[in-house]
């Protein structure tokens, strides 16, 4: 992922601490725990070749990704539906990768849909990517609708009619990445409040030059955080540790479910953050998360040590 993409000797000047909790959020979260909520962690993608030989064994061909990507995680944020409408016996074939597995796959809204032109008369092609995602089944998790960086407040009425059409059977959650939504506090609150009157979430965006979109709001009790690391820099560890702080307390006051998604600019390396990551969050939080196993005897790399002038 590009997005808010910082050069790599600005980020030491980047103040990446999360906001403190909204209040608006105890509205949302019951106050005490859940009985053995959902915790799902995963990337963007499976087809990486950097990963074969790592935590895909050596000479692994493209079409069997999937097949061992569901060994390291239990959840995708499955971007390939972005770029293409799929049909039923194309996703049926992904999802038999998963069975008997407690596994989500988490589609992105096809492109033609959100970022050509207008939300309105898209009935159709909405229709024909639903018509391939529920071929999922068990195994479909949230769906989430991301509008493009240029897709202003001044839009809301069209954006808000599209979500309102949308099926009541699915959970929906919403990225919006033009700054005016954060800047403006009236455009911001009435998104939030649209999203919570009509049981959808709000996509929490962590990446380093938009810190805007990491706002920590909540309003379901549900998270669907994209997580932007940049290839273990050693800000990657202490901003991961800040995210297990924060997911942990929202599981300890009755967060139903949670999706964490690893991105990096380079994801090569996201399966080493991510062992950092669910290593930090089984053992503040007694879950017992699976985690990308590593093919040979040296696992992940270990954390960079961050020098006297790194904070």
């Amino acid at each position: 992922m590009e997005f808010g993409r910082v050069p790599e000797n600005e980020l030491n000047r980047v103040d990446f601490s999360l906001p403190a909790e909204p209040g608006a959020n105890r509205e949302i979260l019951g106050g005490k725990p859940v009985k053995d909520p959902k915790v799902y962690f995963g990337c963007a993608k499976w087809g990486r070749q950097e990963w074969v030989g790592k935590i895909y064994p050596l000479r692994t061909r493209e079409k069997d990704f999937l097949k061992h990507y569901v060994e390291h995680y239990n959840s995708i944020e499955l971007n390939a539906t972005h770029y293409k409408i799929y049909g039923e016996a194309g996703i049926r074939k992904w999802a038999e990768q998963a069975k008997g597995k407690d596994f989500r796959f988490c589609p992105k809204m096809y492109q033609g849909v959100t970022h050509r032109g207008s939300l309105k008369g898209k009935d159709f092609i909405t229709n024909e990517f639903f018509r391939g995602i529920v071929a999922f089944e068990e195994h479909l998790g949230p769906v989430f609708v991301q509008v493009s960086d240029t897709f202003s407040p001044k839009r809301k009425d069209e954006l808000f009619s599209y979500l309102a059409s949308l099926p009541k059977d699915l959970q929906f959650f919403l990225e919006v990445r033009h700054p005016d939504w954060f800047a403006k506090e009236k455009e911001r609150e009435g998104m939030f409040a649209f999203l919570r009157d009509h049981n959808m979430g709000a996509v929490i965006t962590d990446t380093a030059g938009r810190r805007d979109c990491a706002h920590m709001r909540l309003t379901i009790p549900k998270a669907f955080i994209r997580y932007v690391g940049n290839s273990l820099h050693p800000s990657d560890y202490t901003r991961t540790e800040a995210w297990v702080e924060r997911m942990k307390y929202w599981l300890d006051h009755g967060l139903q479910e949670l999706y964490f998604f690893m991105h990096m600019h380079d994801e090569a390396t996201s399966p080493e953050l991510t062992v950092y990551l669910i290593d930090k969050m089984n053992a503040a939080c007694g879950l017992n998360l699976i985690k990308p196993k590593f093919m040979d005897n040296t696992g992940p790399s270990k954390p960079k040590q961050r020098g006297l002038f790194d904070q």
